[in-house]
């Protein structure tokens, strides 16, 4: 193993210098727990305890406090925990630091940084022992912006070594409060894809490339984190609820960072998984930065990029949601794009749906219908977007970037600072159209990229690298994410010209251009799928009165429940959230769906049973122009989705998922969209931030300007005691903390933007809905000789949604037809490398 030098930090034990591999550097100031004033005598301390100095003018009574929640011992005399309310989010209980002694440590640039020693459970797991990464989790106390990190003087563990290690991969993983169950999901698909990349040989990836892997879990909110998940970190080593300090020198800690090499088996943190391929895990490398206050996850990827990525300088950035699981080779296929093409700026892989043990959660038909959502965006739109080169959006959830492709210009404008606009406006007056375009900033810095001035970045869709993910909450999650991408596409359709300022080839530029009117035509028919579905209902409805007027009076009912469920989603858009009112949306979604449903078989029956003899029902069919258009319609739509599918080798979602999809389609348009632009005054994704109450343990000046004072536990048993308790605390039941909805901007002027908003979209669907439906020709109007035509536009929309189904094909097939053939070629010239 390289050297360690520790630029000032020491150990909290006397016997440091004795560690393999870490040489204090004894030129700059220390920040180890070892006194600076202490005596010879007092360095004589066997390692079972720390060194410590007492000041008079601080509480110095070592007696045992009060512990944060008393209950009856369990085995092994130590605490059992009280799981209550007050405990959901925060610190694992144990001591509070006012029972620990108070001690005086030497700041680091005017820094407090911390050599902890890690608990000697976590000791035991180690097969590398006796060096420095592994015996000691380093703490760092951020007192600055994110954006000041490095010039304030910090610096990460990667840095200290003798050569410093060069990271290739950098992966975050940003959490809120989700439990420790969706924690273990993603840290166990990120093990085991860096235990895949330790076992490859390659130019690039050996038996030590753990050293060129860096997992960063940033976490919003100390006070907001679960506790079964602060519990599982600390499993790890990579936490002690005791370190954080909330204040050094009188200035406000904004962020706790955390940094250890942990060998904890990841069972250990799931102990009622029975998994065992946990085995031959190599070390991972792990910083953990608990902020503060909850800031919003954009907030903690500037964290991610801003502070700890010029340190690294990374190669590829990956990025990962909690309760994300990538697949055990797949964070090494995104990574491989980059590697194969340095034009790459961004990469993506397909998002898969968790559907439960034998697709048991398929039978939610809400799960059902976007399982298939996602599959068909994953074999249609991805596919084709990485063709031509630009994908509107590569989700947070698992996507990877090139580190060198996201830096600003000279002048401080480019990728990262369109991407952490948002973040750096929060709390400050800006218009409605920015506020609801960053709840989508991940499609601003797509575009970004694609766009860089100087540059020729694309981005692409890697088919062979995917995660699974629970779906989020459906209402709420996508009103955000429908008006982001809305007002994002929007911005980047009206600054097309962006593209001018790379150096793209013309070729290229050309397929952009080609895109972009592609996605101007969606973008239009999004805006008018409220009133082009109204026709489509009402045409195809008084069509068939036609073929069978007894049905005539029953599809005037179904008219009516039509409008009376349209009217009551926008009720409850403006009046309700989602979480107050999930059974009037229950019953919206399940009107919807039945009236879809009474709708086929109202179809099927007018022309089975017309009065007619002309023939068989396919005779019928295409005889009537409407039923004609409407059979083509559907038949090039949906055929094209089984053909890509077969062709993609990913067919059952046909099967299992498709006649959901088709009953809740419609409520795509008429409960989701009618929400999601009801509420573009609400832009509190992530928008959200809070003062918390202090914690008791602060770093308070000491003597000496350079020295602070705070409580830290002084006997190597109490950390130990510590992780029992965190171990004892994954035992139990997970602890889930109640989502409440997040407040709404209140402020009257967003509110009339909406308003006006609202109108124009509502009014301009319904003037286009009047307009054809009074050239809807009736059983009247043909017999009085009166008769109008609409079937010309009806033919029009029917039409488009099967071209712009074929445009998606031909991209997904195209893909499909490079990935084929190109991955042979891919791996003969890997091999050559090699």
């Amino acid at each position: 193993m390289s050297g360690y030098h520790s630029s000032g930090l020491g150990s909290l034990f006397d016997q440091h210098d004795q560690t393999g591999g870490f040489q204090a550097d004894h030129s700059t100031p220390r920040t180890s727990l070892t006194a600076t004033a202490a005596s010879s005598t007092a360095r004589q301390h066997t390692t079972s305890s720390y060194e410590e100095e007492e000041e008079d003018d601080l509480d110095d009574t070592t007696e045992t406090g009060p512990l944060l929640h008393q209950a009856p011992s369990r085995p092994g005399g130590h605490i059992a925990i009280d799981l209550g309310e007050d405990l959901v989010g925060g610190r694992i209980p144990q001591r509070t630091p006012a029972e620990y002694k108070t001690i005086t440590r030497e700041l680091v640039n005017g820094n407090l940084i911390l050599d902890v020693p890690v608990p000697t459970q976590v000791s035991q797991y180690s097969s590398l022992t006796g060096q420095h990464e592994f015996d000691y989790m380093r703490y760092s106390a951020a007192t600055c912006d994110p954006d000041d990190f490095k010039k304030s003087g910090f610096s990460l563990r990667q840095q200290l070594y003798d050569p410093p290690r060069v990271t290739e991969l950098f992966i975050v993983i940003t959490m809120y409060n989700e439990d420790q169950e969706l924690l273990y999901r993603t840290l166990h698909g990120v093990f085991q894809n860096i235990t895949n990349l330790n076992k490859r040989k390659d130019a690039t990836w050996d038996d030590e490339s753990w050293k060129k892997v860096v997992v960063c879990i940033v976490s919003d909110g100390r006070f907001k984190a679960n506790v079964g998940s602060l519990c599982a970190i600390a499993a790890l080593g990579a936490y002690q609820s005791a370190v954080p300090v909330t204040t050094v020198n009188d200035e406000n800690v904004v962020a706790h960072i955390f940094e250890y090499s942990t060998q904890v088996p990841i069972s250990v943190i799931a102990p009622t998984s029975t998994r065992d391929d946990e085995k031959g895990v190599p070390p991972i490398q792990i910083i953990f930065c608990l902020k503060e206050q909850n800031q919003k996850k954009i907030n903690s990827h500037r964290w991610f990029f801003n502070a700890f990525g010029p340190i690294l300088l990374p190669e590829v950035c990956v990025l990962l949601d909690v309760g994300t699981m990538p697949g055990p080779t797949s964070i090494y296929h995104l990574w491989k794009a980059f590697d194969m093409n340095p034009g790459v700026a961004g990469a993506c892989g397909e998002i898969v749906a968790m559907k439960g043990t034998y697709g048991e959660n398929l039978v939610n038909p809400l799960v059902a219908a976007q399982n298939f959502e996602y599959k068909m965006a994953n074999i249609l739109d991805k596919p084709l977007e990485s063709v031509l080169g630009y994908i509107t959006v590569l989700p947070g959830a698992f996507s990877a970037y090139r580190y060198t492709a996201l830096q600003n210009d000279e002048l401080g404008e480019g990728p990262l600072q369109k991407y952490f606009m948002g973040d750096l406006q929060a709390g400050q007056t800006t218009d409605i159209f920015t506020a609801n375009m960053y709840l989508a900033e991940d499609r601003v810095l797509c575009w970004e990229l694609v766009s860089k001035r100087k540059s020729a970045y694309i981005l692409h869709y890697v088919k062979s690298a995917y995660a699974e993910t629970d779906l989020p909450e459906f209402i709420s999650q996508r009103r955000r994410w429908l008006n982001g991408s809305f007002f994002a596409a929007v911005h980047s359709i009206w600054h097309f010209n962006y593209i001018y300022r790379s150096t793209h080839t013309f070729a290229r530029k050309f397929w952009i251009h080609v895109e972009m009117a592609y996605q101007l035509y969606n973008l239009l028919f999004s805006w008018f799928a409220l009133g082009n579905y109204y026709i489509a209902f009402v045409i195809l409805s008084t069509s068939l009165e036609f073929l069978a007027p007894s049905i005539g009076s029953f599809n005037v009912f179904l008219k009516y429940v039509y409008i009376g469920l349209l009217i009551m989603s926008f009720l409850l858009a403006l009046g309700n959230k989602p979480q107050a009112s999930r059974w009037m949306y229950m019953i919206a979604f399940l009107g919807f769906g039945c009236l879809t449903m009474a709708s086929f078989i109202v179809a099927y029956q007018g022309l089975k049973f017309d009065g007619t003899d002309d023939g068989p029902l396919i005779v019928r069919i295409f005889t009537n122009s409407v039923a004609r258009d409407i059979v083509i319609s559907l038949l090039s739509t949906y055929g094209l989705y089984i053909i890509s599918s077969l062709i993609a080798l990913d067919p059952w979602h046909m099967v299992t998922s498709f006649v959901q999809y088709l009953l809740i389609a419609p409520s795509y348009i008429m409960i989701l969209n009618v929400y999601a632009f009801a509420n573009i005054h609400d832009i509190s994704w992530g928008t959200k931030t809070e003062v918390v109450d202090k914690d008791p343990n602060q770093a308070v000046p000491g003597k000496n300007k350079n020295e602070v004072k705070l409580r830290l536990p002084t006997e190597k048993e109490e950390l130990d005691r510590a992780y029992d308790d965190a171990i004892f605390v994954l035992k139990a039941k997970p602890i889930v903390v109640d989502q409440k909805p997040d407040p709404t901007h209140s402020e009257d002027f967003f509110k009339t933007i909406r308003t006006n908003v609202l109108l124009a979209w509502v009014l301009s669907n319904a003037l286009l809905a009047s307009t054809i439906s009074s050239k809807i020709p009736t059983v009247e109007s043909v017999q009085l000789g009166t008769d109008k035509n609409s079937s010309g536009y009806f033919t029009f929309i029917l039409y488009s949604i099967a071209m712009l189904a074929l445009i998606r094909f031909i991209g997904s097939s195209m893909y499909m037809f490079v990935w084929m053939f190109g991955n042979t070629a891919i791996e003969f010239l890997s091999s050559a490398r090699a």
